[in-house]
């Protein structure tokens, strides 16, 4: 199959770049187009001759005019040429919701989002068609990496940017209490703290720390089904982890098995079940194998992009 593939490739670590692997490990043709330099009439050129438009957007960035953009989307539907995004943020609730009465990228045909209430928005109130599909790890960096605990000595840690978006105050919050509980046994890595770790050298980040708190962004902490795709990352890429419970992600992950969870925005918690796991080696370390062996088996994007195939073409 020919993809024409709309996308920032230029940031190494993109979910693109991901995505763009992939493609190519399923035995796809992909013609890639840097979003911030393609224009319009190169796009339309490539894509009305391939199999389907894939186009992962990013915010402000702009290929054309808007009625060239919705122009050109409406042509491929009327010629039976597939325009597919899949988006791992959330739109709804936050200053870019804005965007999908406005942005002329939403004449796409068909939009993966790890936000089921945003699939149900799409399908009720516009013409695209809406598929909930959650994030993923990348199967390249689905693996169990090797302990360093010289250049990783920290107990537990934390891995993200403090400062998130506005509407969700309560990383920031969660990070200041983790170093004020556990001291030097803890660390953040990301925005904000130690340095951004990517690719492979996470893996043995995770395989170093005995515990890693996870976070997503969750509105009033009762937004069902939305995850930062660290909840697939951190198990997937061989971490012990403790995550807010939110409605779904029991689907996902068993809990007690695979993932522990703590009540979202109770720290008495949160800390009951740090201290417990950091002296239960064994449950932890079977709960990390689980959880690794379970994202490895459904949730990498491997599992993901043919489930979008298999949505678009049967």
């Amino acid at each position: 199959m020919k993809i024409a593939f709309i996308g920032n490739f230029e940031a190494e670590f993109s979910s693109e770049n991901y995505y763009l692997k992939t493609f190519l490990s399923l035995g796809h043709e992909v013609i890639k187009l840097q979003e911030s330099k393609a224009r319009i009439a190169e796009i339309w050129a490539v894509a009305k001759h391939s199999d389907m438009l894939f186009w992962v957007h990013t915010h402000g960035w702009e290929i054309g005019r808007n009625q060239e953009i919705t122009r050109m989307l409406k042509d491929l539907k009327m010629s039976g040429i597939p325009t597919v995004g899949f988006h791992l943020d959330l739109w709804l609730g936050l200053q870019r919701e804005r965007d999908l009465k406005s942005d002329p990228y939403w004449n796409i045909e068909h939009f993966f989002t790890v936000d089921k209430l945003m699939a149900d928005y799409l399908n009720n109130e516009t013409t695209t068609k809406g598929h909930f599909l959650p994030a993923g790890v990348p199967e390249s960096e689905c693996f169990i990496g090797t302990p360093n605990l010289k250049k990783y000595p920290h107990e537990i840690i934390f891995t993200g940017s403090k400062n998130y978006h506005p509407e969700h105050k309560y990383r920031g919050q969660l990070i200041d209490w983790l170093h004020r509980t556990y001291g030097d046994r803890f660390a953040h890595y990301g925005g904000g703290g130690k340095e951004t770790i990517r690719g492979k050298e996470l893996n043995d980040l995770y395989a170093s720390a005995k515990i890693v708190v996870g976070d997503t962004l969750c509105k009033n902490f009762t937004y069902p089904y939305y995850v930062s795709d660290r909840f697939f990352e951190v198990p997937g890429r061989g971490g012990f982890m403790i995550f807010p419970y939110i409605t779904g992600t029991d689907q996902w992950l068993e809990p007690n098995e695979e993932v522990v969870f703590y009540e979202f925005g109770d720290f008495i918690d949160l800390k009951n079940k740090i201290d417990h796991y950091l002296n239960d080696h064994k449950n932890r370390e079977e709960i990390r194998l689980k959880g690794f062996e379970r994202c490895k088996a459904e949730h990498t994007y491997r599992h993901r992009i043919e489930h979008v195939f298999k949505t678009i073409f049967g």
